[in-house]
């Protein structure tokens, strides 16, 4: 293993050696260029990052719920904070 000091947030970066499935690799590869990423070690890195952290998700309930005030408001029947704080004197 080696140690590379211009790693991200300067707190450098170790190689190590990983085997997987050559099926897998290439799917890898697929997937990183589609994306964007410039190499197979910053996608990797991402995903580890993903394992590590998750993403937040949402549930379906919330979804539902999100849906309704999309709808709600392309009817017009929200208001905006600042109206409501107007009209009941808040701050």
């Amino acid at each position: 293993m080696s140690t590379d000091t211009n790693g991200p947030n300067d707190g450098g970066t170790e190689k190590i050696d990983v085997r997987v499935p050559v099926a897998l690799l290439e799917e890898i590869d697929e997937e990183y260029e589609r994306r964007g990423y410039t190499s197979r070690s910053e996608a990797i890195r991402d995903a580890l990052r993903d394992w590590i952290n998750p993403p937040v998700q949402l549930s379906d309930e919330t979804l539902e719920d999100l849906a309704v005030s999309r709808e709600q408001r392309e009817r017009g029947e929200t208001r905006s904070l600042e109206d409501v704080k107007d009209k009941y004197d808040v701050e």
